[in-house]
């Protein structure tokens, strides 16, 4: 079954005001918490802010700060397995009412049929 991250940008939620925050967090995790009851979450969370990033290069280098090149950055996400595009929009439409932003739906790349093999020996 295909999987889907469903996500906002860093500052999408800044046009809420401080006092909203924890009625958001209640309603997002009431979002989760029914995605987990349908059976459809994978995993997902929010993301520190971008000066927390480090990048490692190719070479190992460890630089810290996000990539100067990039203008967006994630700011929130939710992984979910269902039978299509359509139950994925669902699914973010509760995410976007609770967080109260928009949310990107893009579908994963299947995994590479040995890497698929593998997790269904564990």
């Amino acid at each position: 079954m295909p999987q889907y991250l469903i996500s906002f940008n860093d500052g999408a939620m800044s046009h809420i005001p401080e006092a909203d925050f924890p009625a958001v967090g209640k309603a997002a995790a009431a979002a989760v918490l029914e995605a987990i009851d349908a059976g459809v979450f994978i995993f997902g969370g929010g993301l520190l802010e971008p000066p927390t990033t480090t990048i490692v290069a190719t070479d190992g280098t460890i630089t810290r700060g996000p990539d100067p090149s990039c203008q967006d950055f994630i700011g929130g996400f939710t992984i979910v397995e269902v039978a299509s595009r359509d139950e994925a929009h669902h699914w973010a439409a509760k995410v976007a009412a609770a967080c109260r932003c928009a949310q990107d739906v893009r579908e994963f790349m299947p995994l590479p049929p040995e890497v698929q093999a593998r997790i269904r020996q564990d």
